[in-house]
């Protein structure tokens, strides 16, 4: 038998879905179950299917994981583990590509918005101005840069392609089977900023991704480009956007993710006034949450999880374990 632990908060109609498409041969604990945080469950505990794995076992002694081989991750994104505090041998897998479908819808809405002016015209017609001689971007003439093209930003060009837009991407081994324009690695970065009118970032945060792009990355950049983020704010250097976009104003970002947000600390905060900025559109982090998507991401999860029951490779695999 497999001890499966659940370690964060589930719907019933959740944990039904969790317990059907699981093998039969895997017996699964929520830890919302158990009102004190019981030494044991640890200790039985084969694989750990965790969110947010910080908070969640916060309480616990994870000295106790003496049995863990494998931990599945919900989130596509996995900065907020700590690889170290679990057992050497441990596999550790994201759920990379789950929610990229509404993730890059929700791109797409970011650059509409941003590329026809919307928010800055609807403020000028609240004001009682009335300039219709305002001119907007051609989506069908710009150059899009993806930076990270895999699951989020290959979902993301199956949007593009239709407007009949170049594309411009990296990814990890700079090839790609996709029709795309130019396609390289991240020494190609540069290549990507001075070429695109538009540039998605969807890459993970690594330690070679984390500030990958500051103020001389943004310079090479368009006067009028478009940068949207909807991976991990970290990615770009703060400051350094925050005072790019105030001394250009025909320069546009859309932000997803932020650099001080409740999951990882437990706050929303902004240590620069982003949204008082013209040119700046924002949401909560919440791009991936359409009706429905969080109940596939656990489907994907789960079916991962059967991959490593059933003795194969699991998908995703984000250590070196």
């Amino acid at each position: 038998m497999i001890n499966i632990l659940v370690t964060f908060p589930v719907k019933d109609s959740q944990k039904k879905i969790i317990k059907s498409t699981l093998r039969e041969e895997a017996d699964v604990t929520f830890i919302q179950d158990f009102k004190e945080k019981e030494i044991p469950v640890l200790k039985e505990a084969d694989i750990i299917f965790a969110w947010n794995p910080p908070k969640e076992l916060n309480s616990f002694d994870l000295t106790s994981l003496q049995n863990l081989k494998f931990m599945q991750v919900l989130s596509a994104g996995y900065d907020h583990i700590n690889f170290e505090r679990y057992p050497q041998g441990c596999k550790i897998a994201s759920n990379k590509g789950a929610y990229a479908d509404p993730m890059a819808e929700h791109i797409m809405a970011l650059v509409l918005a941003l590329a026809k002016r919307l928010f800055i015209n609807h403020k000028k017609l609240s004001a009682g101005e009335f300039n219709q001689q305002q001119t907007n971007i051609s989506i069908r003439d710009s150059t899009f840069g993806i930076l990270g093209y895999g699951g989020i930003g290959r979902a993301a060009a199956k949007l593009i392609r239709p407007f009949g837009s170049e594309i411009y991407a990296i990814n990890s081994t700079g090839m790609t089977s996709d029709k795309v324009d130019f396609i390289g690695k991240l020494d190609d970065l540069n290549i990507i900023l001075e070429k695109s009118d538009i540039v998605i970032i969807s890459l993970p945060l690594i330690e070679k991704t984390k500030n990958l792009i500051g103020k001389n990355e943004l310079e090479r950049m368009k006067p009028g480009a478009i940068l949207i983020n909807a991976a991990r704010a970290q990615i770009i250097n703060e400051e350094a956007l925050y005072n790019h976009l105030k001394a250009h104003p025909g320069f546009y970002a859309g932000i997803d993710a932020w650099w001080i947000e409740p999951f990882s600390e437990g706050e929303f905060r902004m240590a620069y006034p982003f949204t008082s900025l013209p040119n700046v559109i924002g949401s909560p982090h919440n791009s991936a949450l359409v009706p429905g998507s969080l109940m596939e991401g656990i489907k994907s999860a789960v079916e991962n999880i059967n991959l490593f029951i059933e003795g194969k490779q699991p998908r995703h695999i984000v250590n070196n374990s």
